[in-house]
């Protein structure tokens, strides 16, 4: 990490002879780029990317540059390093649409907003296709057949396969290769984003800006405006998305210099949102089922209900009944409930307290409340930051230190395999209203494990299950700082 960020220093100055005043590692999402924001004397900002994958920052670079020669509002590009690994881009800020949506709700000017985003969209579609060498593109050059099915597949292992409802595997896959076939003969294939959601899109001096586009190739002009309108997370209203969809149609007129099939067009459209809807859904079951992460956990049920409100209401165009069952019974109401999480709420008397503690020097935290019991998880079996001297004068609370536990040692599956067990004990008192849970993390000098866990579980348990809590790092007066 630290010969990273000397890379990065010495690239920015190299393209602009200036020093940088700090640096700031964005944290990471679903892929393995990390992004650094950097201030240079007078405040100004730039982003970093670094990633290994050469292929993938080149695919990036291309686009960029294509992009930015059709008036896309896409980032500059600075400066490159000679292997590829790092590359300096302009900054739009953290504001994305998806952060308007939820901050001010579906007013006039995020529709605007939203207008602006689709229009730009098509501009980006029908013209880059005018000049892209799609042999640059980081997998398929295609999202077709094979694509489309790779999606239902998805859907497939990490979310319908979970539920462990019975059905006839090979009249699916013959229901998945109708899909494929019908959606890939479509009558406009242009450039298709791949990614187009409203958290890809960010607002800055009033205007829209792209990015994240790398995993681009060709495909239906459908895929992208069906990603950003049946976006779970924004929950736009069906009149938002009739009117935003006509007026994407209306550009795309513009552009072709003909008017398409609509009727045509919104049938495909509503296949391809349905192949998004699922895709979604298959993302959600591998980050919450499986990594356990609870914002993608909390987001299923939502995700089921807008795939249970387009079941009734749209159609695609196509028959595939075997299919059509298992949806029906994948959004049923009772399978939905397995989802929907137990929510604390201001009446609910539970209080959990999550403590930090040094073994050598406080031992195990006594429970003061009548309850007694708890959890002590020992954090000595993961790699101890405070033998590295850089880190010894730091604690879990610092970013140095939390990058490191993150990437360089075990504790995200030691943190994923505790949340599974405190799960159980926090939904179980929060529906008997009992008032009192104790969870203590303990590790040698309880300045920088304990410290990062007991500070990553008080976070999840906000975030999944909204509980009141009580964070201690008891051993805070003896830290060497």
């Amino acid at each position: 990490m630290n010969q990273v960020i000397e890379d990065i220093k010495a690239l920015f100055f190299q393209c602009t002879n200036i020093a940088l005043s700090h640096i700031e590692k964005i944290p990471q999402s679903g892929s393995d780029r990390m992004y650094f924001r950097l201030y240079d004397s007078d405040q100004k900002s730039y982003i970093a990317t670094y990633s290994l994958n050469i292929k993938e920052n080149k695919t990036f670079l291309y686009f960029t540059k294509l992009f930015q020669s059709i008036s896309s509002p896409v980032p500059e590009i600075y400066a490159v390093n000679e292997e590829y690994t790092i590359y300096l881009q302009e900054d739009f800020g953290d504001n994305s649409l998806l952060f308007e949506l939820e901050k001010n709700g579906q007013t006039e000017l995020t529709f605007e907003f939203f207008k602006k985003s689709v229009k730009a969209l098509a501009n980006l579609q029908i013209n880059a296709d005018k000049k892209i060498d799609y042999s640059q593109c980081i997998t398929s050059r295609e999202f077709g057949q094979q694509a489309i099915i790779s999606d239902l597949l998805y859907f497939k292992y990490y979310f319908l396969d979970t539920l462990k409802i019975p059905y006839d595997k090979e009249a699916l896959l013959n229901d998945f290769e109708a899909i494929g076939n019908y959606l890939s003969h479509v009558d406009h294939k242009h450039f298709m984003f791949r990614d187009f959601q409203s958290r890809n899109i960010i607002i800055k001096n009033g205007d829209v800006h792209f990015i994240d586009y790398q995993g681009g190739m060709k495909g239906a002009l459908q895929y992208d405006v069906a990603s950003l309108l049946w976006q779970a997370k924004a929950n736009l209203s069906e009149d938002w998305k009739n009117k935003l969809l006509d007026y994407y149609m209306d550009c795309v007129d513009e552009l072709l210099g003909k008017e398409i099939n609509r009727d045509l067009f919104i049938n495909q459209y509503n296949g391809y949102v349905l192949i998004r809807l699922l895709q979604v859904l298959g993302a959600y079951g591998f980050r919450g089922l499986f990594e356990r992460k609870a914002h993608f956990l909390s987001s299923i049920p939502l995700a089921l209900k807008n795939l249970k409100w387009f079941l009734s209401n749209k159609k695609i165009g196509i028959s595939f009944p075997v299919f059509e069952k298992l949806l029906n019974q994948v959004t049923a109401d009772e399978t939905i409930r397995q989802f929907e999480i137990t929510k604390a709420t201001s009446e609910t008397p539970l209080t959990v307290r999550i403590n930090s503690f040094s073994y050598l020097k406080n031992g195990y935290p006594k429970d003061e409340t009548s309850n007694g019991g708890g959890y002590v998880f020992d954090c000595r079996g993961i790699l101890n930051p405070g033998r590295i001297e850089e880190y010894k004068k730091q604690t879990g609370q610092d970013k140095p230190v939390k990058d490191y536990l993150e990437q360089q040692t075990n504790m995200p599956a030691f943190l994923n395999s505790i949340y599974d067990i405190v799960d159980i004990s926090v939904e179980n008192y929060i529906n008997r209203r009992f008032e009192h849970l104790d969870i203590n993390f303990g590790c040698t000098g309880g300045q920088h494990r304990s410290v990062y866990a007991a500070e990553a579980l008080n976070r999840y348990l906000k975030n999944k299950f909204g509980v009141k809590t009580i964070l201690q790092h008891l051993n805070k007066n003896n830290w060497a700082l």
